[in-house]
């Protein structure tokens, strides 16, 4: 296929070279996006009369055919062509002749190439955070039906206060919320025009940048056409966001791996997201939970590689920029199969309540509590610690828990204590007079749970 560019080089470039350069093995998945930013244009042209209008209909037309057969599978994508800005534009010429040769004017692949890859992630953006909401909605429904599950919480990865399992997977909907902001938040950068920006300098032609951003649906267009050109940074804000969001994933399958262990059974994972051993046959591996966490490395990946190929860029577009698009393809890529994954994986996973509880009443995670009874009935707070360490010291020593210690070993600790300590310190009690906003109170979860149906609505 001969090159679009052709006509300043003195000889054809070399093989290697050419497949070097070459990125339609990859941009090819933007080939709607670049026919319809090329129908904007067009259409641009024609009502500005920078083209006829015979030429626009023949160019309308045309990219419809291209796009209509590519959907349809009739016209195969040439591995052959440089790109897909170039194959798009060179089947336009074979099918309506000199016409097609007139699609380029008053535009740059500088341009062309930034505005594709804002449409396509504009698209893909929105599918992330679809994907999101159903995660936050399948964490949601697990959550409603944990509410009595009292389970350990943890600092140090020791048990630490009591919750209910509810409470813990909350938590995460509030992450993957936020997740749905920053995604939003970078959509809004993406969604504006480079369109016109030219090569760098704009164009000597009376365009329109105003008509091809609403036609396109977006927000305005680059006040800089260097800058237009040039920007990658919605690039780099995304993978940072899918960076983020990945994260979340990989926690939460971290403590996915944990509880379904032997060693906490808190939750059994169904059978569809569990494997098990080619050589020990009682093996239910957790690996889609393990791949989540493994491919999180990845996308952490694809934002260090984006960021050292814009690092040291001058102005304006440089052919390292092709470099943005591998990375985000993949980061994009891997997030909406990691989430696809996860959320069915939370939905049908099914909730151990006798082993949280079990693990609940180990641990003396009701020591702080027993600490603020002494702290209601008048001792200062630090003192109460103390006293409440001492405790704590004989259980350990006689293999008791602070509920089975005896109220005349207590009193030789304090004369505050009274058999009313008992209810006091019941994990039921610890649970249900943790009122504060935020806290694990049914009050609580409740505007919890407002907040993320509220997030996801719509989505």
């Amino acid at each position: 296929m001969e090159k679009l560019w052709a006509g300043r080089a003195a000889k054809q470039l070399d093989q290697l070279a050419d497949d070097f350069n070459s990125s339609i093995h990859f941009d090819q998945r933007m080939f709607e996006e670049d026919l319809t930013g090329s129908m904007a244009h067009a259409a641009m042209l024609g009502a500005k009369g920078i083209n006829s209008p015979e030429d626009t209909e023949a160019i309308l037309a045309g990219l419809e055919s291209i796009l209509a057969d590519l959907k349809s599978g009739a016209l195969e994508i040439d591995p052959a062509a440089e790109d897909i800005h170039m194959f798009n534009e060179a089947e336009l010429t074979r099918r309506i002749g000199d016409a097609g040769k007139r699609l380029h004017t008053a535009r740059s692949r500088n341009d062309q190439v930034a505005l594709d890859l804002r449409l396509w992630l504009r698209k893909e953006i929105a599918n992330i955070r679809a994907l999101t909401a159903e995660l936050i909605r399948a964490i949601c429904d697990k959550a409603q039906d944990s509410r009595d599950a009292i389970v350990p919480g943890y600092t140090h990865l020791q048990r630490a206060q009591p919750i209910v399992f509810a409470h813990h997977l909350l938590a995460y909907g509030m992450m993957l919320e936020r997740d749905l902001g920053r995604l939003s938040d970078a959509a809004k950068r993406v969604n504006i025009s480079p369109l016109g920006s030219g090569a760098l300098a704009g164009t000597t032609y009376p365009i329109d940048r105003e008509m091809t951003a609403k036609a396109l649906g977006m927000d305005g267009y680059t006040l800089n056409s260097i800058d237009g050109v040039s920007d990658r940074d919605f690039v780099a804000e995304t993978c940072s966001a899918l960076a983020l969001l990945m994260m979340h994933l990989s926690r939460l399958s971290e403590e996915l791996i944990l509880w379904c262990s032997w060693e906490f059974r808190y939750v059994e994972l169904d059978d569809a997201y569990t494997t098990g051993s080619s050589i020990m046959p009682q093996k239910k591996n957790a690996d889609m939970a393990e791949l989540i966490r493994g491919k999180t490395g990845r996308v952490y990946g694809n934002l260090m590689g984006i960021l050292t190929v814009l690092k040291g860029l001058p102005l304006a577009y440089n052919k390292d920029m092709q470099e943005d698009k591998e990375g985000l393809f993949d980061s994009v890529d891997t997030a909406k199969m990691c989430l696809q994954v996860m959320t069915p994986m939370i939905a049908t996973m099914t909730i151990n309540r006798e082993s949280m509880r079990n693990a609940a009443a180990k641990g003396f995670i009701n020591a702080t509590d027993l600490a603020d009874y002494l702290v209601r009935k008048g001792l200062p707070f630090r003192s109460a610690y103390k006293i409440v360490g001492q405790i704590v010291a004989e259980c350990t020593n006689k293999g008791l828990v602070l509920e089975t210690l005896p109220l005349e070993a207590y009193q030789a600790h304090s004369e505050l204590f009274t058999k009313d300590l008992f209810d006091a310190i019941s994990l039921e009690t610890c649970v249900s007079q943790r009122t504060s906003p935020g806290s694990v109170s049914a009050p609580s979860l409740d505007a919890q749970f407002a907040f993320l149906a509220n997030a996801v609505e719509g989505l």
